[in-house]
């Protein structure tokens, strides 16, 4: 199995955990009287082994991302800094907004903000930070698609 494949079906497994889980939850009581729509105990016993499915799932993508080599690191290593460029472009691109907004002033007793910040440079670093980020995440996947699963 490629580690691509892996990835989708780790996030098939985290979407029927959660549905599974929303079941339970709807089905643990009933008013006095009345049945469950469906037994608790059997949808405990699919979630445990969706559960487990999962666990097993993740400690081999996470083996595979730790031994498998990519531009002198790891995938580990790529998906770190993949994720530390979403947060820098967002900070970015928030500061850019804010720094953007005008406020209207309709006297002159209101106070007044000033802009600290050049936005103009704000945005092109973060439209920067998002080229890095869909430059990386496109050789990361690719390296997915190529990998085989520990």
């Amino acid at each position: 199995m490629k580690l691509a494949e892996a990835l989708i079906l780790r996030a098939d497994c985290q979407k029927r955990f959660a549905q599974l889980k929303a079941r339970l939850l709807v089905n643990a009581k009933v008013q006095e009287g009345d049945q469950a729509a469906e037994d608790p105990k059997e949808i405990s016993a699919q979630l445990e082994a969706v559960a487990d499915q999962l666990a097993d799932l993740i400690k081999r993508i996470n083996k595979t991302n730790s031994s498998t080599a990519y531009a002198g690191g790891t995938i580990s290593d790529a998906l770190a800094d993949r994720d530390v460029l979403a947060l820098r472009r967002a900070a970015y691109a928030e500061l850019a907004q804010t720094a953007a907004i005008t406020q209207d002033r309709y006297t002159r007793s209101e106070v007044k903000y000033v802009r600290t910040i050049n936005v103009v440079e704000t945005q092109k670093r973060a439209d920067e930070l998002a080229k890095n980020y869909r430059e990386l995440d496109a050789r990361i996947q690719e390296l997915n698609w190529q990998t085989e699963l520990v």
